[in-house]
């Protein structure tokens, strides 16, 4: 059973398989889940900006009939004013469940080791597990399933394809990662990943080359080149990156009908071209759509049951 949520490695193939089915419930008749959080209250750690996180996390409580108190980084100061075994120490106390969206994935962590109450991961430097979820349910809704369907990125090895690496394993996906030399996937995630796809199918692929990627990918997928902390950067990656743009002669490699997803914002002109991510085969606003059935699935997971075992 669940006690936090802190990335996709943490779930079994089977409870990978069974939120993605639970996402599907909770999309279909969303009236069924009403007030299921009566009287819960989650505490939003935001020390990064946010829309689409903040806003689905915030609105899936409502929805659900519970609260939630967003925290900005001037109200906590995580980690200067208050280390986080005291932040969690306080929050446990009152709230019955905390998500974060901070920079090092160790706080994220050690938040979630010291509280008795579910620690969900909003987004890391290392991992963006909700985001990954709500992309897999996506090619599940759009094509026939996760299982066996070759996924390409594009782009910088960060945190969201951290995270679509381990969804890909879960669900028994082909993947293939393009990027830049030096600027490839954590490779101790990719030993993880490998671990966890030895009995589902999955398999990777890393290049350097993004026309190899997409070669007959079902979907192909990238995020901006500078993440969050990484804007003194910019220009650096501009040049670097330029030739793993997503534009209109890339996605001709890729299979006739390849769906283009990106987890937003997008730098247009950028990573990807308007042509692109305009089209009839994106899918981006189905992506950040799909966010809220599964906040509304991972909280129900665990704040229903509040109290972590032990």
């Amino acid at each position: 059973m669940l006690e936090d949520f802190l990335s996709i490695h943490d779930l079994s193939p089977y409870q990978f398989s069974k939120i993605l089915d639970f996402i599907q419930q909770i999309k279909d008749k969303p009236w069924r889940f009403r007030n299921k959080l009566k009287n819960k209250i989650l505490a939003m750690i935001f020390q990064k900006s946010s829309l689409r996180t903040r806003v689905t996390f915030e609105v899936g409580m409502l929805q659900l009939g519970g609260e939630a108190i967003y925290l900005s980084p001037s109200d906590i100061q995580l980690g200067t004013r208050e280390t986080p075994y005291d932040v969690g120490k306080n929050l446990e106390r009152w709230v019955d469940g905390i998500i974060i969206r901070t920079f090092s994935h160790q706080i994220a962590v050690d938040l979630a080791q010291v509280c008795h109450i579910p620690v969900i991961n909003g987004l890391t430097d290392l991992l963006h597990p909700c985001q990954a979820m709500a992309d897999f349910f996506t090619l599940k809704e759009k094509l026939r399933g996760p299982a066996n369907l070759k996924l390409a990125y594009i782009g910088d090895g960060n945190n969201v394809c951290h995270s679509l690496i381990f969804a890909a394993a879960k669900a028994g996906s082909k993947m293939r990662v393009a990027t830049p030399p030096g600027y490839e996937p954590n490779p101790e995630i990719l030993k993880q990943a490998e671990q966890d796809g030895r009995e589902t199918g999955f398999s990777f692929y890393i290049t350097n080359d993004p026309y190899e990627a997409v070669q007959e990918a079902d979907a192909v997928y990238t995020d901006v080149w500078a993440s969050m902390g990484q804007e003194q950067e910019k220009e650096k990656r501009t040049k670097i990156f330029a030739p793993y743009q997503v534009n209109r002669a890339l996605m001709t490699k890729a299979k006739k009908d390849a769906l283009f997803m990106h987890c937003l914002p997008a730098h247009r002109g950028e990573e990807v071209t308007d042509e692109v991510i305009d089209s009839a085969q994106s899918v981006v606003f189905d992506q950040a759509e799909n966010r809220l059935p599964f906040q509304k699935a991972i909280m129900l997971s665990l704040l229903e049951k509040k109290a972590k075992n032990g």
